[in-house]
This record gives C-alpha cells, sequence and structure tokens, in this order.
C-alpha cells in the first residue's frame, strides 16, 4: 500500500497549526490510509514548535522537524521532503488558505501515473492589488523563463519519490522551488483550486522576499539579465555612432558649434547609470557562483522528533 507526506513549513504559525490539523483529521486523513504529517519548524519565534510537539503526542504519524535558524520556505520544504518516507510527499501552507481536500485531489492524480501534479490557483480571493502584482510576476515567469507557469500561479505540488531524490540532488540555494518542480520534466498533471483570504494571522511573504522571489527566478532559470545588457550596450553603441557622425556632418555643413554642455550631462549621468545597472546585474550572478562555492547546505535541522510505531 502506498504511503503519501504531506510538508508543512511552519513560520509564527502557532494560531492556525491546530485548526489546519483539525481540519485535516475531519477531511482526509481517513481517506488516505497510510499517511505521515511532517511539520518543519523555519526558525519560528512564537511557541510553534510546542504546538507541533502538542499535535504529535495525539497522532503517531505526526513529524516534527526543528530547524537551527529560519532558512526560507524553499529550505523548510527542502527539509521536509529529505525527512519524509513516503512514497510521494505533498506541500500544504499552514495559512488555511487551501482547502485540505485539495490533497486528495492530487494524490488521485499520482495514482494515475503523474510524479509531478501541480496545484493551479483558478481563483483567489486577495485583494487587486495582491492580484495584480502577482499576475506580472507569473506573466513574466512565462515570457522569459518558463511558457508552461499557468496564469494563476502555483504554489503547491505533490512529488513522486523519483522526483523528490531528483531536487535533493540538484541542491541550489537562492532559487525558485516550484520553478526547480516544473523544470524537471517528469509526467505531471494540474487541478485547479479556490485559494480563500487569510482569515487567521499575519502574513509574513513580505516586500523584500517577493523581489528576492523575482530576482532569484531571473538569475537562476534565464539568460534574460545578461542578453538585457548585451542589447542594450549595442543599442547605445549604435545611437552614439550616429550622434557623433550626425554632429560632424552638421558641423562640417552648417556650421553648427559643437556645443551643449546640458545634454553632454545628461548623457554622460545615463550611461553611468546604465553601467552601474549592469555591474549590479553581474554582482548578483557573482554572488550567486559564490553562494554554491561554499558548499554550505540549503538548510540545518536541528531537532526531529517522530513517534516509533
Amino acid at each position: 500500500m502506498s504511503k503519501i507526506s504531506i510538508v508543512v513549513p511552519v513560520y509564527y504559525n502557532s494560531d492556525t497549526l491546530e485548526m489546519l490539523y483539525d481540519d485535516m483529521k475531519e477531511k482526509i486523513f481517513d481517506k488516505l490510509g497510510d499517511y505521515e504529517l511532517v511539520f518543519v519548524d523555519d526558525g519560528s519565534g512564537d511557541n510553534s514548535w510546542e504546538i507541533m510537539n502538542k499535535i504529535a503526542e495525539k497522532d503517531e504519524n505526526v513529524v516534527c522537524t526543528r530547524l537551527s535558524r529560519n532558512f526560507g520556505e524553499h529550505a523548510a520544504i527542502l527539509a521536509g521532503l529529505s525527512v519524509c518516507t513516503g512514497d510521494c510527499a505533498v506541500t500544504k501552507q499552514a495559512d488555511l488558505q487551501e482547502d485540505s481536500t485539495l490533497i486528495l485531489d492530487l494524490y488521485e492524480k499520482w495514482k494515475e501515473g503523474n510524479k509531478v501534479v501541480l496545484a493551479i490557483r483558478a481563483e483567489r480571493d486577495e485583494g487587486a492589488v495582491k492580484k495584480f502584482f502577482a499576475g506580472m510576476y507569473y506573466w513574466l515567469v512565462r515570457k522569459t523563463i518558463n511558457k508552461d507557469m499557468p496564469q494563476g500561479g502555483c504554489d503547491c505540488y505533490l512529488l513522486d519519490r523519483q522526483a523528490i531524490n531528483v531536487l535533493q540532488m540538484m541542491d541550489e540555494k537562492n532559487s525558485s522551488l516550484t520553478l526547480q518542480v516544473m523544470w524537471i520534466g517528469f509526467k505531471s498533471a494540474k487541478v485547479y483550486f479556490h485559494r480563500k483570504d487569510r482569515t487567521v494571522g499575519k502574513s509574513r511573504w513580505t516586500f523584500g522576499k517577493k523581489f528576492k522571489l523575482v530576482v532569484d527566478s531571473m538569475m537562476s532559470f534565464s539568460y534574460f539579465p545578461i542578453r538585457m545588457m548585451s542589447i542594450c550596450g549595442v543599442i547605445f553603441a549604435i545611437a552614439a555612432f550616429v550622434g557623433i557622425i550626425s554632429a560632424i556632418y552638421e558641423k562640417l555643413t552648417v556650421g553648427t558649434p559643437i556645443a551643449g554642455y546640458a545634454s553632454l550631462m545628461c548623457v554622460v549621468l545615463f550611461a553611468s547609470g546604465m553601467i552601474m545597472l549592469t555591474l549590479g546585474i553581474l554582482g548578483e550572478y557573482i554572488w550567486r557562483v559564490l553562494e554554491e562555492s561554499r558548499k554550505r547546505p540549503p538548510f540545518i535541522i536541528d531537532t526531529i522528533r517522530k513517534n516509533d510505531k
């Protein structure tokens, strides 16, 4: 009989963990058969760890994992995948925005022979601003990285054991786990769901983390930033050459003096800004190469608590 692992990254989710467990117990545990619930405490500063252990005392299928500090959701999910023992594993957010029955739908698709099953947001009960910027990100991904990125995006997915092993071999830092999942290329399927608005707790998905995700996605999966730098260089070189020829021609034919301090300074300042921008992009690549060369682990597990059956 197959076994499914449910990996839940936890970061300041003390107010939703028990509700999450009760919801899954009511809706899906009896229907899954052999299951495993893996909580990963990603350096939470609240009492999430204590609540996780309290849940584990009631259910021998619960595994509590604590990281040594906050490494980010990407690393927390990888840590959970490294600990889980199921034939497949599904990721689940702890904020109650996805109905637990979604796991059943993903599991059924896996039983049909798919090694990767993506949970696609068909609708989302969130503000217009959030929807706009999320849509912009996924549009950018489709245009520059992966044309198969769904319009609604994907945060949750089910992975076969073979896919889990491949992700662990990749061992990438400063990357997008969702794009890694889509990149590995196994037979996949999609399940659409309605993402509800958050009603309990406060989101820790800050603007800084969102911006880092955009940069990491672009740097890890697309040559667009480097190609953009080359194209800008060619455009400016052509424009400069045309400007020089035009100025010399006008001086020789019309006698217009070659002057214009203000326009010259505008060109110099704009060119300097472009140079600094391109150096910044190169710096991002160099920093990522340095991070990979250090061979530091993407996460460090402090404690694992599981009940021996």
